[in-house]
């Protein structure tokens, strides 16, 4: 969560960014299983406490040749102060393996815009960071498309993970992930069986909690963020849709 203003300002703008936080969470896409994957379109509403703040759209869309679009949008409003984001990963998909080459990052509203650019060169393995910096390709996804991979294992009754990424900041982080096990959920699309996963960063006072429903293909359906034991936010899924599959 980033820093706050001070008093009523300072609350409210923290409300925002932490509800938007968890937004960005939410990028996880759909995988049929692991020779396939299926188009989609996603749509998620924000809460905390119970009290609606926002949505999310979350859509992928297939370029032809095993090349794929995953692109992201989120608006949140708390009073006058609002937040919007968008995201965009281009990859591709080979022999089961998630492949980035060009991640974008945009974020507008209350508060400093920001942006990112970050390009996968499989020649010189280096991630190019908006033109100026680079880091050392060690296989790092972005931070949407370590997503698509969580339920991959998720399908194939992986229990316990961990992912190397580069977030929308430009830095690299590890995260670690653990099966909890299944809870039926009710949501804004319906009643759904979860799979609650645990996500673990390092140094860090939040704890952020996934569940994703076997029966849309391990969609994430609901993802939930505490810090220092109070939510941050509560996203569910309202709106759910595939189509045929793609190669």
């Amino acid at each position: 969560m980033e820093k706050c203003l001070q008093n009523l300002v300072m609350q409210r703008n923290s409300v925002s960014r932490c509800v938007v936080g968890i937004i960005f969470c939410v990028l996880f896409s759909t995988v049929g299983h692991a020779a396939q994957l299926q188009q989609f379109e996603a749509k998620y509403k924000a809460f905390q406490y119970g009290k609606e703040l926002g949505q999310a759209s979350l859509k992928l869309e297939s370029l032809g040749r095993n090349k794929f679009r995953l692109s992201y949008q989120s608006k949140v409003s708390v009073f006058f102060l609002s937040d919007k984001r968008k995201e965009t990963s281009l990859f591709s998909f080979e022999d089961d393996k998630i492949i980035p080459f060009k991640y974008s990052y945009e974020r507008t509203g209350f508060g400093s815009d920001k942006s990112l650019v970050a390009e996968f060169d499989g020649t010189s393995r280096q991630i190019d960071i908006n033109k100026k910096d680079k880091l050392p390709w060690n296989n790092e996804l972005d931070n949407q498309l370590y997503r698509l991979d969580i339920q991959l294992q998720l399908a194939q009754n992986k229990k316990e993970f961990s992912y190397d990424l580069v977030n929308n900041r430009g830095q690299l982080r590890h995260y670690d992930l653990l099966v909890l096990g299944s809870e039926q959920l009710t949501l804004p699309y319906g009643t759904l069986e979860g799979i609650k996963v645990k996500m673990m960063r390092e140094n860090s006072t939040r704890e952020t909690f996934a569940w994703f429903a076997p029966q849309l293909d391990y969609q994430l359906v609901r993802l939930q963020q505490f810090k220092d034991g109070d939510e941050q936010g509560d996203i569910q899924l309202s709106s759910f849709s595939q189509s045929n599959s793609v190669h």
